[in-house]
């Protein structure tokens, strides 16, 4: 059996497509038990519930979930994961750019543990594109993702790994970060990316940063490290330039040190450390966040579960 979770953010003609598409695909091709779960992250669109209901209504395959807030794109997806019953989970956008009838490619690959659609020629703007590839390298450094693997919300995930990522409680969960900590059998499959059908995309400049600053700060500890090692930098330079002017006071009997240098000295290493406590300090925010065991998400009301 495999299930397909979809979160659904203000759509709603692209929905009830999508959700036809899949029926055909499973039904005259996969051949095989499937269940559609989407999940409505509090969209401000009220016609958007309405329509995943009416989804459920008619079609016993699909479960529809209303989430009480907008927990963001991740959230949504791991609450689609617990109320799966699939032996496979296939996760998907709601925007029709991920077509339904390349989820035989993803299934061909099911030996391996997770399987990410690679998007050929990706239907997005410039500006998303660049993002796409400055975060592509962070993902690389920061949680281990292979260079030679794209991430996607398209993707095919064993059930095993899937309760596995279940088990990883946060507040801000980054979903390839919890992939790629349980499972290292990653596999890349080539798909088409077709154009969104219904208005426009829900990542926002600040929601992409907030994704990327969860990345950072949540997944990794990217920032102290790189902190720590700036400190290090500034505490030898310091150091030698400590050497340096004692070495010119005693041998040349100068103090080439006045007013303008000791300012600028105190503003900088001062803005260093302001800077550190702020990181720091969003550091030991979201360690408290995690515990007070703060749940992911929180379901208002379900239907066909």
């Amino acid at each position: 059996m495999y299930s397909i979770v979809i979160p659904v953010y203000n759509s709603s003609k692209s929905v009830a497509t999508l959700v036809t598409k899949i029926e055909d695909v499973f039904t005259n091709q996969v051949r095989a038990d499937f269940e559609i779960i989407l999940v409505d992250d509090c969209s401000p669109n009220p016609n958007t519930w309405l329509t995943l209901s009416q989804l459920a209504f008619h079609h016993q395959f699909v479960k529809a979930v209303q989430l009480t807030r907008n927990f963001g794109q991740q959230a949504a997806t791991l609450c689609g994961f617990e109320y799966s019953q699939g032996d496979y989970i296939i996760t998907m956008d709601d925007d029709l750019q991920h077509r339904p009838q390349d989820i035989p490619k993803l299934i061909l690959h099911r030996n391996h543990d997770v399987v990410i659609a690679q998007m050929a020629n990706k239907r997005h703007s410039a500006f998303k594109r660049i993002t796409s590839k400055i975060k592509s390298w962070f993902d690389s450094v920061l949680i281990g993702k292979p260079r030679h693997i794209q991430l996607s919300s398209f993707r095919l995930i064993n059930r095993n790994i899937a309760l596995g990522m279940l088990k990883i409680r946060t507040p801000k969960p980054f979903i390839p970060a919890l992939m790629f900590y349980i499972s290292k059998d990653i596999f890349g499959v080539e798909v088409e990316h077709d154009k969104r059908s219904e208005g426009k995309g829900n990542y926002t400049f600040w929601k992409m940063l907030s994704v990327f600053s969860n990345l950072l700060i949540n997944n990794s500890s990217f920032l102290l490290r790189v902190l720590g090692l700036f400190g290090i930098v500034i505490s030898l330079m310091s150091l030698a330039g400590a050497v340096y002017f004692i070495a010119r006071k005693l041998l040349l009997d100068e103090t080439p040190v006045g007013w303008t240098s000791v300012i600028v000295a105190v503003l900088f290493f001062g803005g260093i450390l302001l800077f550190a406590v702020g990181i720091i300090g969003e550091y030991l925010i979201r360690i408290i966040s995690g515990t007070e065991q703060k749940p992911t998400y929180i379901v208002r009301t379900t239907m066909n579960i």
